[in-house]
């Protein structure tokens, strides 16, 4: 069977029914934007591969309560979500602002979990130079407290409207834009310092 053509509800109805590759199907969809959208909330490679196992697990054992008329990414998300947060709660790990902020991920951990950007063949210099920037941005999102890291992810990167980032951070909508708001200042001031230094 070509699970490439079925939407996540069809593959998830096939997994609800014991089929493993149905699961595996949905791993492979999920596992990359899971694993950055944690990542990006507890800013450990290592911890965020843990973190996304057990988010894959609990998803697993919660796949008969999903309800298909909601969409698979935001249930999703809002487990990875809860699992990243029941665990900074329990951490209660501090916050870094972007002042003084020492880089929050590795080089090996920005090209894992950046976005995947189609490519129309630039020159070695503006590779280079696009190169720099995406990294800068990865470790400036990096420096975000992670509710704002997650709300600006699922927003720029996984394309989430406002009402489904508000469902999946359990958030009001109010709240979701005030951080998308925040989070954009902070990296627009990150770029700025960046520009000034050049």
């Amino acid at each position: 069977m070509d699970y490439t053509t079925l939407t996540d509800q069809a593959v998830v109805e096939l997994a609800i029914k014991g089929r493993e590759t149905a699961y595996r199907e949905l791993l492979r969809r999920y596992q990359r934007p899971v694993l950055s959208l944690i990542h990006r909330m507890v800013r450990d490679r290592e911890l965020a591969e843990d973190l996304a196992q057990d988010t894959f697990v609990k998803v697993l054992n919660a796949l008969d309560r999903y309800r298909p008329e909601f969409k698979f990414s935001s249930w999703i998300f809002k487990i990875a979500h809860n699992t990243a947060l029941d665990w900074l709660r329990k951490r209660e790990l501090p916050t870094l602002s972007l002042d003084g902020a020492p880089d929050a991920v590795s080089a090996d951990a920005q090209e894992a979990t950046r976005p995947l950007v189609a490519s129309d063949d630039p020159s070695p210099a503006e590779f280079t130079a696009g190169n720099e920037l995406r990294h800068q941005l990865e470790a400036a999102i990096g420096r975000l407290r992670p509710e704002y890291a997650t709300a600006v992810t699922l927003f720029h990167m996984e394309g989430f409207a406002y009402e489904e980032i508000a469902e999946t951070m359990g958030l009001p909508l109010g709240t979701v834009k005030t951080f998308i708001h925040r989070a954009r200042k902070e990296l627009r001031e990150h770029v700025a310092h960046l520009q000034a230094e050049a």
